[in-house]
């Protein structure tokens, strides 16, 4: 498990909506919140950790972005996550706001 972490670490990139956008209308986008470590959660999608998963999407720790959501992203055409690709979904995680 170490190694598919290791792995999942070194994919975590920055994705622009505009690139994103695809994926959501494909039903593939995921949100993880920013209580949660993107690439934990990878981790545990990749190995069907499915106590895990039912537990965030219940706590709503991760979810599909609303159609509001989508529409506030496409206005702000800066608007940049945190991306990780874990087959068939991508990971996005909102960047804490650095004050």
């Amino acid at each position: 498990m170490q190694d598919l972490k290791a792995e999942l670490a070194e994919t975590l990139d920055e994705a622009e909506w505009q690139w994103l956008m695809p994926h959501a209308q494909r039903d593939r986008l995921i949100v993880v919140s920013l209580g949660l470590d993107l690439v934990d959660v990878g981790v545990a999608i990749a190995n069907d950790d499915v106590l895990s998963v039912q537990h965030w999407i219940g706590e709503q720790l991760i979810y599909k972005p609303s159609p509001t959501q989508m529409a506030s992203w496409q206005s702000d055409g800066s608007k940049r996550f945190n991306a990780l690709i874990v087959q068939p979904y991508v990971l996005v995680q909102e960047p804490s706001v650095q004050s």
